[in-house]
């Protein structure tokens, strides 16, 4: 067999390996609707729904969770309303994006994460995150629903490709951040 040819099976076999496969599988979808992307994610996380919770609503420390985020603060809480300023990195290949955001959170515990930018770099943000316990042995199902508004037309270019890559990396430094957090271990479902 060709070295080159033994050489690629080898990489098959251990990018199939088990360390791999534990990573959560997560379907992202981005279509284009006049100046919107609409952005839509379904995965479903092998852990409890409080854990789930918890870590999707730890605004005080997602900067320790998300690579791209360098800072994330409560700046004020209204019962179940939160503004959260944000601020990071996202890249992309060679490209980066700085961003800085004020974001209006609604909450609807252990059910519901609505989002509205505020302020920030993008004309129009707005997201929804949904949970749904799917059985005791296999998790939670999460739901992620966003429209993003670019306001530049440079940014719009490559925005299918951006988001498809920023949300999955995120959901899954998320999914990872829960399973760290999660004292007993639910069976994994594929």
């Amino acid at each position: 067999m060709p070295t080159h040819l033994h050489a690629l099976l080898l990489l098959l076999a251990f990018l199939a390996s088990p360390s791999f496969a534990d990573e959560q599988e997560i379907e992202v979808s981005v279509r284009e609707v006049g100046e919107t992307f609409i952005v839509e994610a379904n995965f479903q996380a092998p852990v409890r729904a409080r854990t789930a919770w918890d870590v999707l609503v730890d605004y005080e420390h997602m900067a320790s969770i998300m690579s791209n985020m360098e800072s994330s603060k409560i700046a004020s809480r209204n019962g179940n309303t939160l503004i959260v300023k944000q601020s990071g990195v996202a890249r992309f290949g060679i490209f980066s994006y700085a961003f800085q955001v004020e974001r209006e959170i609604r909450l609807e515990p252990m059910k519901r994460i609505m989002t509205k930018n505020l302020s920030g770099s993008l004309k129009r943000m707005e997201s929804e995150v949904m949970l749904t316990s799917a059985s005791q042995e296999s998790g939670v199902r999460i739901a992620y629903h966003g429209e993003f508004v670019f306001g530049s037309t440079l940014a719009g270019l490559f925005a299918q490709s951006f988001l498809r890559h920023e949300v999955e990396e995120q959901f899954q430094a998320l999914v990872a951040e829960m399973r760290r957090r999660e004292t007993q271990p639910l069976a994994v479902t594929k």
